[in-house]
């Protein structure tokens, strides 16, 4: 299979390049070319007929679209960017995949969801997003619904790696700086882990290309793929700091105070309660996924070994 990764200099994409590196011609591709980083080809995915023709060219069999506008809260003063990256390019890629017969992966969020109820939200529960973000990326989903290309839609929640920009690392950077942290504890989900992500997608892709025609329409539409259990931003930050303490990441586990939401205002609105169910994909992919503290110890664990490698070299090796 030729699998193109759209994204592919952001968390999940550099993640899904490894984790489907076995299963074909990987061709990596961001809005800037960079072959220094194993970024081969350019895509712009604001551009749609540039795009369209860039897509087109590589001829993929596979295209996961891990490339999108996921600043919340600046998506709130540039709508129209977040629409052209999370909808409109979602359009195109679809056409393309439709025209090729190739399947289209594409991530969305748990942001399309209300978050005023307080049981798992499954696939087929209705999306009420509170944001531009979530009113873009839930218009992506709704373009794919109604385009006619083999789709699977991974919906997932509070994605973070050790590489990258995300709520681990700033909090890390943030614990090193301050005697401590203020964190809302009135919004509850699942962290995921991009390698957990990207290694979901890999077993996905491998199950779909695996199955007769028949067979891959039972496996398309909508899944969740999230960590399981649930946590409060406030207890998040608050695993992440005794658990670095723990490694040698932090002098100290910084103290963090719960706050509400409304303590600490954002332009962009986010759900209370955001909690992915991953029932469908246990029963339909066999995947089962770890509980998101454990993700978050692997995580760390892979900070703490690149910190003690870089130590090897000589080189002097600042805390986060």
């Amino acid at each position: 299979m030729r699998i193109l990764i759209t994204g592919a200099g952001g968390q999940v994409g550099f993640e899904a390049a490894r984790s489907l590196a076995g299963l074909g011609e990987i061709l990596c591709a961001d809005r800037v070319a960079d072959p220094a980083l194993g970024i081969a080809h350019a895509l712009d995915l604001a551009d749609a007929e540039a795009l369209r023709a860039g897509v087109r060219a590589l001829a993929p069999d596979v295209i996961v679209n891990a490339a999108a506008h996921t600043a919340v809260d600046a998506a709130e003063d540039e709508p129209e960017l977040a629409d052209a990256l999370n909808h409109r390019a979602v359009v195109v890629l679809a056409d393309v995949a439709r025209e090729r017969g190739a399947l289209l992966l594409h991530y969305s969020t748990d942001y399309v969801f209300g978050g005023d109820g307080r049981e798992p939200y499954r696939e087929d529960h209705a999306t009420a997003p509170k944001s531009v973000y979530g009113r873009s990326k839930l218009a992506g989903e709704q373009a794919l619904a109604v385009s006619g290309c083999a789709f699977l839609l991974l919906r997932t929640a509070w994605v973070y790696a050790a590489r990258g920009r995300n709520f681990l690392l700033t909090m890390l950077r943030a614990a090193a700086q301050r005697p401590e942290l203020t964190v809302v504890d009135d919004q509850v989900g699942c962290p995921t882990t991009a390698r957990f992500l990207a290694d979901t997608t890999a077993t996905l892709v491998r199950r779909w290309s695996q199955t007769d025609a028949a067979g891959r329409r039972a496996l398309e539409g909508a899944c969740h793929v999230a960590g399981a259990g649930q946590v409060s931003w406030c207890g998040f930050a608050r695993a992440i700091m005794v658990q670095a303490h723990a490694l040698g990441l932090l002098p100290q586990a910084t103290p963090v105070r719960a706050i509400a939401s409304s303590d600490y205002p954002a332009k962009a609105p986010r759900p209370a309660y955001s909690v992915l169910d991953t029932t469908r994909l246990r029963a339909v992919f066999g995947v089962t996924p770890p509980h998101w503290s454990q993700g978050l110890q692997q995580t760390l664990l892979e900070l703490a070994e690149a910190r003690r490698a870089l130590s090897a070299t000589g080189f002097e090796v600042r805390r986060c």
